[in-house]
């Protein structure tokens, strides 16, 4: 390390000086990973070590001899000389030996916060000091980044708590208006009728959007290519964003399979193609990318609930306004909307936010005014690409023959309309409030042939549970189960290797008809 001896004799008007320290402090400064600087009583600078020179982007010859407020933006640059000199004369210490939380500035001219502790000792007669200067910038970020995750967590479990219960809302709704439709009404009637289940479908594709936020939707994941699925949604994406937008894909090679709910996906893809179309009413370009990236741990650092590994990245890009920083923070809230009233839900982004988290992966946002914005969504490499499979044609809806079917559901108005549903579709139908009463009633009777529970319920035992004890006393039963969200369900493997499906709340007739004839088939 360089002494400057001779700069500091000449600062210290022919005071004898001797070395600072020596050599075991000497190499102490150098392995320190936090910047020291040594100033005299005047705010000169003595000394520094390595880190300092990493921190503030200068030289060491660039700073012996110069006062240490060049490392400072205002107001503490102009505040720092009367400090020192109002401490010499009267030992009032801001800094010294308290420590604090300062903004520290680097040679090009950008500023970053740091943490100041400083020491005072005398050599020679003459008072020096010692600042110890940590930077905050990764602490910062990572809080930062915690208290986002936090506070998206707490408004997730308020959101699907009441997307929960409405679903129940319009499970009613939906399926008396569907009974109500097989009835012989006057148009009048009908017209009403029709416009009332329109508004409940609408209501139940916006409680999907909260509950996919909440990342308590139903998922039915299975492993496919990204770059498949980009290609699929083409002509819908040409469509939805008009002529004056650009479209292009860029296919990542030997792409990684990816294990994904397609339709969620496709959901996804489709709210980030609207955002951005909104964002260039002029016109513009839209570009969808899907690849492969490591993430490592210096990367997941700043983004909390994010696993180092193998992830694929797609990334939707547009050539709009751009977002100001205090809008990336909230985008993905629900509800929240920069758009005029009228012109959206506020659900988009917070539907790809839950999307991403429930499949494991996470998703960010990077934006600039003028330029425009990427939202990149990291979805975990799936282990299995052996299982990448074609989608299925969906069945007819079928009815029943009689059979015997007992309904488990604990909301009463739910209960009675799966009753009325059930016994449309051709079965015979035996109703329970609670696990307890339908084992009870598997007991007194041996015609049931399936049983058809809610997850959740009261009493101690859930749907699940109840399935897992039916196995063992009556094998030959089948079993359906259903659900609001999917918070409480198993994890789909386990939903798989146990032969068990669930239909999703709110459901339409034609769905449940589906899931009974299923569950009837599976042997």
């Amino acid at each position: 390390m360089e002494t400057h001896s001779g700069t500091m004799a000449k600062r210290s008007k022919g005071k004898p000086v001797r070395k600072v320290v020596d050599g075991m402090l000497q190499a102490i400064l150098e392995s320190a990973v936090d910047a020291i600087v040594i100033v005299d009583d005047h705010g000169l600078v003595e000394t520094v070590n390595t880190a300092s020179e990493k921190m503030f982007l200068y030289d060491r010859a660039e700073l012996i001899g110069r006062n240490v407020t060049m490392l400072m933006p205002e107001p503490y640059r102009s505040e720092h000389d009367e400090y020192v000199r109002r401490y010499r004369e009267t030992r009032e210490a801001r800094i010294i030996g308290i420590g604090r939380q300062l903004t520290g500035q680097r040679k090009d001219g950008t500023t970053f916060p740091i943490h100041l502790s400083v020491g005072e000792f005398e050599a020679d007669g003459a008072c020096f000091y010692t600042g110890f200067i940590h930077d905050l910038t990764d602490r910062q970020q990572s809080e930062r980044a915690l208290e986002h995750a936090q506070k998206m967590e707490a408004i997730g479990q308020l959101t699907g708590g009441i997307a929960h219960d409405f679903n129940n809302l319009l499970t009613v709704i939906i399926g008396n208006l569907e009974l109500l439709q097989m009835q012989p009404l006057k148009p009048t009637q009908a017209e009403l009728v029709g416009e009332a289940q329109e508004a409940a479908n609408l209501g139940a594709s916006l409680t999907e959007r909260l509950l996919a936020f909440a990342r308590r939707s139903h998922l039915e994941p299975r492993v496919i290519n990204l770059n498949a699925e980009m290609l699929s949604l083409t002509d819908l994406l040409h469509r939805t964003l008009g002529e004056d937008i650009a479209l292009s894909n860029v296919m990542g090679t030997d792409l990684w399979p990816v294990r994904v709910d397609p339709g969620q996906l496709g959901s996804a893809i489709v709210n980030l193609a609207v955002n951005a179309r909104d964002a260039m009413e002029g016109g513009g370009r839209l570009v969808m990318e899907a690849r492969n990236t490591v993430l490592d741990d210096e990367y997941t650092l700043y983004e909390i609930g994010l696993e180092p590994g193998d992830y694929v990245l797609l990334s939707v890009s547009d050539t709009g306004t751009g977002m100001p920083r205090d809008i990336q923070a909230r985008v993905f809230e629900p509800f929240f909307t920069t758009k005029q009233p009228g012109r959206g839900t506020g659900l988009g982004l917070s539907m790809v936010y839950g999307f991403a988290k429930q499949s494991g992966g996470h998703v960010t946002v990077y934006s600039e005014i003028g330029k425009g914005s990427t939202i990149n969504i990291y979805l975990p490499r799936a282990e299995d690409a052996a299982a990448v499979v074609k989608e299925q044609p969906a069945a007819r809806m079928p009815k029943g023959t009689g059979q015997a079917v007992l309904v488990v559901e604990d909301d009463d108005r739910v209960r009675r309309l799966t009753v009325k549903r059930m016994t449309e579709l051709g079965y015979s139908v035996v109703e329970a409030e609670n696990a307890k009463q339908a084992l009870a009633v598997i007991g007194e009777r041996d015609d049931i042939a399936l049983v058809f529970t809610d997850i959740v319920m009261p009493g101690g035992m859930s749907g699940y549970e109840l399935c897992e004890t039916l196995r063992e006393t009556r094998a030959d039963l089948k079993l359906l189960l259903t659900s609001g969200y999917a918070e409480d369900i198993v994890h789909p493997d386990k939903l798989a290797a146990e032969r068990l499906s669930v239909l999703r709340k709110p459901y339409r007739q034609i769905d449940l008809a589906k899931a009974v004839a299923r569950a009837f088939a599976n042997d």
